[in-house]
């Protein structure tokens, strides 16, 4: 049997291994996809866990079944690229490849701030967003939730525990002079005003210079807390920077157009472990897995790879809340209830693909 073995179950992951069950392969290709969770996680949806207004049911999906696709469920610990070898931290199990997918997807990155690793809660998996729904739920009356960082993550997390709980107190630091500095001026001012009318403090020019159980030092000034989440920036898995693959100034492997890494032409990486020249997203990720798909197909058939074609893509959309929103749709600025909807409704059309 060929092994074609695909490390993580996200957006690029399953597109991947979707395109592969879905193609006509030879009877001796068995395709393993291994996540740590025996399901989707739909991570795009993760602040509404940390919010508390969405149950865990609502942002996973059960993975399709298929006599092709055999599921390992697990934490990998190493990555034996020499061997050509899988290990498990909860298992003596070992997983051996003939051709290797790495998704394994990032982990926060805290730029050295110290306290922040020990003393913030996290958006950036299932059980970290659940951790921080606990912590938010639970906290009485006017208490205080301070956000670091005020990208995409940061803006959804902020506005849905206002959603959610209209009693606490809200802050949201911004390092820029604007929330969304990536968005057009039109989204920015939409989202400033929406947080002024919904009691959010922003504070703009933060410098988060460390960070204790009970409160956030900005810019010498030290605001106590009740939870502190941390949406400042993302990095690659640890394992994934721990191969001796060729990487970026971000610590991602750079990768061929066939999204190969050069130095191992069996290993492919996707999504935000793989350099590319936008920002990381499950849009970005899901397009790259199903170009991976058609390329694996072409050399288990005996078939020369065609070059896959340029990634375009479509835009980006946030939530403020149930019913307000913001994005860019082809390069239209969109703000209010439109970009919502379509939000909600690709959320839908996914849940039921």
């Amino acid at each position: 049997m060929q092994n074609i073995v695909i490390l993580g179950g996200g957006y690029g992951g399953l597109k991947v291994a979707l395109g592969l069950n879905n193609a006509n392969l030879p009877d001796d290709v068995q395709i393993i996809l291994v996540d740590k969770n025996p399901y989707h996680s739909l991570k795009t949806e993760f602040y509404t866990i940390a919010g508390g207004t969405a149950a865990d049911r609502d942002v996973r999906l059960d993975f399709p079944q298929s006599d092709r696709i055999q599921y390992v469920f697990g934490t990998v610990s190493k990555i034996d690229i020499e061997n050509e070898q899988i290990f498990f931290s909860d298992s003596s199990r070992v997983v051996e490849y003939d051709k290797l997918v790495i998704g394994l997807g990032c982990e926060d990155i805290y730029h050295d701030v110290p306290g922040a690793a020990e003393y913030t809660n996290s958006v950036q998996s299932f059980s970290k967003a659940r951790k921080t729904g606990t912590a938010v739920g639970n906290l009485p009356a006017y208490r205080k939730v301070t956000v670091v960082g005020a990208g995409l993550s940061g803006i959804e997390v902020a506005s849905e525990i206002r959603e959610s709980r209209a009693d606490l107190n809200i802050r949201l630091l911004d390092r820029g002079a604007s929330v969304l500095k990536a968005f057009d001026p039109k989204v920015q001012a939409h989202v400033h005003d929406w947080f002024i009318k919904n009691g959010v403090e922003v504070i703009h020019h933060s410098n988060v210079e460390y960070v204790e159980k009970d409160g956030v030092c900005n810019n010498g000034v030290c605001f106590v807390n009740d939870v502190t989440i941390w949406t400042a920036g993302v990095q690659p898995h640890h394992l994934v920077r721990e191969l001796p693959f060729g990487k970026d100034r971000y610590d991602k492997v750079v990768v061929n157009e066939f999204f190969q890494v050069p130095e191992q032409p069996n290993v492919y990486v996707v999504g935000d472990n793989a350099s590319s020249d936008f920002s990381p997203s499950a849009q970005l990720a899901g397009l790259q897995g199903e170009r991976i798909a058609d390329i694996l197909a072409d050399i288990l058939n005996g078939r020369e790879p065609k070059k896959p074609k340029d990634i375009k893509l479509r835009g980006t959309l946030g939530s403020l809340g149930r019913s307000d929103g913001f994005g860019s749709m082809f390069q239209q600025p969109l703000t209010g209830l439109f970009p919502r909807w379509v939000k909600s409704g690709i959320l839908w059309l996914s849940k039921r693909h």
